[in-house]
């Protein structure tokens, strides 16, 4: 057995993230939980890693004709990561860019069409792409009507989210799973735990993120 070469010069060590993106996205452990209270004035939403760790902290600008939603690495909002602004007033064909600090595109995502009015169906695109890079999928259409229906009963409503538990799946166009995000059970809030199921870089990891909360805020809309 060959012993280490004591003079040997040391290994190269891994390269340090040098953006605020890569560095609060370093070391996160999964699975992630995304949470926000259902009775907030204005939406917010709180993601943490498997250590209680936060990793992103939204809030929604209020009382805007375009969607606007402020990303900062937690709640004392410090430190802004990111942004997402609709491309036109909220309709149903709108596109949401998500960007950085300094303003560079992290992505874009927007529903594909008339596939979205029954089961959810959005596409999610990489900076400079008009073809999309991921699809995110409902794994099934029926779960969230029973929630939704169920939430609108009075008293019992408030425990819709102890019963029915709304999945979605993300893929690349290969059809390689990517990340997935599935409802929790939980009292007086929204709460989902999100999992990486492929490889991804930081900012793609990011786009997908921003790309989930985008859901949740337009499907709470749809019930």
């Amino acid at each position: 057995m060959e012993s280490e070469n004591p003079y040997a010069s040391p290994a190269t060590p891994p390269a340090l993230p040098t953006d605020d993106i890569s560095r609060q996205l370093q070391g996160i452990q999964y699975p992630l939980t995304l949470s926000f209270k259902l009775f907030a004035l204005a939406s917010q939403a709180t993601v943490t890693d498997a250590t209680g760790r936060t990793v992103l902290y939204t809030k929604q600008k209020m009382f805007k004709f375009r969607e606007h939603v402020e990303i900062w690495t937690d709640k004392s909002q410090s430190t802004r990561l990111a942004e997402i602004k609709a491309n036109k007033v909220i309709d149903w064909s709108a596109r949401y860019f998500s960007t950085d600090a300094t303003g560079a595109e992290i992505g874009s995502v927007g529903r594909r069409g008339w596939r979205s009015i029954f089961k959810a169906h959005y596409e999610v695109f990489n900076p400079g792409d008009h073809t999309a890079d991921f699809s995110i999928k409902e794994a099934n259409a029926w779960v969230k009507v029973a929630d939704s229906l169920f939430g609108e009963i009075p008293i019992v409503g408030i425990f819709s989210g102890y019963v029915f538990h709304p999945s979605y799946i993300a893929t690349r166009n290969s059809g390689a799973p990517a990340m997935q995000m599935t409802k929790q059970p939980a009292f007086l809030e929204g709460r989902f735990k999100i999992e990486k199921l492929g490889d991804m870089s930081p900012r793609e990891e990011l786009n997908l993120f921003l790309s989930y909360m985008m859901l949740i805020l337009l499907e709470r809309r749809r019930g």
